[in-house]
């Protein structure tokens, strides 16, 4: 285990001395556990190198060193996120087992699926970690050179014509689906166990276009091996200055920004839940880290829970929005 350097490890000195006044006692008068006196798991319901996994695995190296406990990152990916969000729920509610949880599983998937097993009120958002843009690409060999060559390319070929997905529900599948139904295209959907295998399929020729994130998209594209036809966001992204945005290639509406957050169980205790908020919290704010997170293309986070919480609400009725406009069944 590396050593946390002086600044981080003093926060987390000056917020356990905090915890300790502020939560040291319960309304019985019976001390309070402080957290972590053991080792922490977060699940991460996606595929080992994927988005939501690189960025996880950062997070808990500052973690880890700064708490002086071991955080075991557990990857259950698969049905679009739903496997390792019900693992997470099936652990003990007592804040050692957390959930890296994102926009699929923890805002879509409310829309998307109609016998869901679990639902909002089973989890208690404590802050997000990063968030980062998608970005429409096809393979550098490939002639399609803008949006508009690969809708004709899609028209003119239906039957060949495929795009990867991070699986089931997941953004890059629903953006999919919803840029062929506002061309008025079809293409075929090859879902995958995370947005690592989708990346790497896409990289091998074995579908056609994909609506990546920009934290696995931009390295293969500064390689030059993907070529990147538009991002969707409203504004052109700095590390892509000739790269227009979905509007300006002529398709609106397909704005969509992805996100990772730190969720436990509804039912941990709001003290213990507390203190872990406050943990991540101040490892989110490590400076190194930050630089970490917005090299891999994204938007660092360190939300409060009040504002994280608003925030997956927002995002949930969104998607609903977007979901109930399509059609959009996954079950």
């Amino acid at each position: 285990m590396s050593s946390s350097k002086p600044g981080l490890k003093q926060a987390f000195t000056s917020l356990g001395l905090a915890a300790a006044l502020s939560l040291g006692t319960t309304a019985t008068g019976h001390a309070q556990e402080q957290w972590p006196t053991r080792p922490v798991t977060i699940i991460v319901p996606g595929a080992a190198g994927g988005s939501i996994d690189s960025p996880i695995r950062l997070l808990a190296q500052k973690l880890e060193a700064a708490i002086g406990q071991p955080i075991v990152v557990v990857n259950r990916p698969g049905s679009g996120g739903i496997i390792g969000t019900q693992a997470m729920l099936r652990a003990p509610a007592d804040g050692y087992t957390l959930l890296a949880g994102n926009v699929g599983p923890q805002a879509i998937n409310y829309s998307a699926y109609s016998n869901l097993q679990y639902s909002p009120g089973d989890f208690k958002a404590l802050t997000d970690v990063i968030s980062f843009p998608n970005i429409l690409v096809v393979n550098e060999k490939s002639k399609i050179l803008s949006v508009k060559d690969l809708v004709e390319e899609i028209k003119a070929n239906p039957k060949t014509m495929s795009y990867g997905s991070a699986g089931i529900g997941q953004t890059s599948h629903l953006l999919g689906e919803l840029f062929t139904l506002r061309t008025n295209t079809s293409a075929v959907h090859v879902p995958y166990k995370g947005s690592a295998p989708a990346t790497i399929a896409l990289l091998a020729d074995e579908t056609s276009f994909q609506f990546d994130n920009l934290t696995l998209a931009l390295p293969h594209i500064q390689a030059g091996k993907l070529r990147p036809l538009a991002v969707t966001t409203t504004e052109r992204l700095k590390s892509l200055p000739n790269v227009p945005t979905m509007d300006e290639a002529g398709f609106n509406n397909l704005l969509s920004s992805a996100w990772v957050g730190i969720f436990a169980s509804a039912k941990t205790d709001p003290q213990v839940a507390a203190q872990i908020e406050g943990a991540f919290r101040t490892a989110m704010n490590d400076a190194p880290l930050r630089e970490q997170l917005i090299k891999m293309g994204g938007i660092p986070g360190g939300m409060s829970a009040t504002e994280f919480e608003a925030f997956v609400e927002s995002e949930q009725a969104k998607w609903k929005e977007a979901i109930d406009s399509a059609g959009l069944k996954l079950d």
